[in-house]
């Protein structure tokens, strides 16, 4: 076998390996994740995705070479060698080094290859190009466009975790914990963040409010008071604590209290859309009632911000950390 023939064999190799590792590396990315990747400003995204988004295109060019080049490796060896001889040592090397080696290779750096090699694959689609395009147009005809790949809350929360863990990712923990939340939150109901009634602070229309009541008020340190008529069933208004600056001892809680617009939802209301609501009414708290009328709880803009964040939210003025765990004791 002279120098030729041997610098022959290599080429052919080398191109059928090519071939056969960005058919994989190539198609094996995702065209929606280009896009994202070149809005991002990617200079590797941008040289792949023209080629990428004409994905039976790319497949037929890139599968037509490999088959155009492993079967001239074939008939070249089958020149120079006997039969068998030849189809052994054509199998071996199209197998180990324009198969195996090329994609198992390629396919762990197809964003890093495929842009390098991006101006040969160009060069390869213009070259097949009265082959390949009708076969690509048949293609579009009979299977439409490619579906655009599209996860699930579930899946997106799985690669959040996986981003969190692996240590190629500059996600930490905080925001970890914040996006799991705000993908998890909206699953929730007012039921599951309410502070329940056994622990919420309400007043009688009729208590008066003596300086025992305002102490007992500031002592509680809560900012909005459920007031209601006869029973607690029945709430018929909001007092503000700020309202309580400066009054004169002896007037009722009914009349301080804001009656209009209060803001009553039933215990199955989602949390996604009781938060838009409290942005649309401009209020920080709702009333919950059950399915029978019946007063559960009270739910607030800081136990929804609580549960996206995953993290209880206390202030100087809070007596108790975790509300819905004092209920239960109770």
């Amino acid at each position: 076998m002279d120098y030729i023939a041997l610098l022959s064999i290599i080429i052919l190799v080398i191109l059928s390996g090519l071939f056969s590792g960005l058919t994989l590396g190539l198609l094996g990315l995702d065209k929606t994740e280009l896009e994202r990747k070149i809005k991002l400003n990617d200079p590797q995204a941008k040289k792949i995705y023209p080629l990428r988004k004409k994905g039976n295109l790319l497949l037929s060019t890139l599968l037509l070479g490999n088959v155009a080049v492993n079967a001239t490796l074939a008939i070249f060896l089958g020149s120079i060698a006997t039969g068998v001889i030849a189809g052994f040592v054509s199998t071996g090397l199209i197998v180990i080094f324009g198969e195996i080696i090329p994609q198992a290779t390629i396919s762990r750096y197809a964003m890093a290859f495929g842009s390098k090699t991006a101006w040969l694959v160009r060069f390869f689609i213009i070259l097949f190009f009265p082959i390949c395009w009708p076969i690509s147009k048949a293609l579009d005809y009979f299977l439409g466009e490619e579906m655009p790949t599209v996860w699930s809350r579930n899946e997106l929360e799985e690669i959040i975790k996986f981003h969190q863990k692996s240590n190629k990712s500059n996600l930490d923990a905080d925001e970890e914990r914040i996006i799991l939340g705000a993908l998890s939150y909206s699953h929730k109901t007012a039921e599951d963040v309410l502070t329940p009634r056994k622990v919420v602070f309400c007043l009688e229309e009729k208590t008066i409010l003596n300086k025992k009541i305002l102490n007992k008020i500031k002592k509680s340190g809560f900012t909005r008071i459920p007031i209601y008529r006869e029973n607690i069933d029945n709430i018929i208004g909001i007092l503000y604590a700020k309202k309580l600056i400066g009054i004169k001892e002896g007037r009722e809680a009914k009349d301080l209290c804001q009656k209009k617009n209060i803001f009553k939802i039933n215990e199955n209301k989602k949390l996604d859309v009781l938060l838009n609501e409290f942005i649309k009414k401009k209020t920080h708290m709702a009333i919950v009632f059950n399915e029978y009328h019946e007063f559960e709880g009270i739910v607030s803009l800081e136990d929804i911000l609580e549960e996206i964040l995953r993290t209880q939210i206390v202030d100087e003025e809070d007596k108790v950390r975790d509300m819905q765990k004092l209920a239960k004791r109770k």
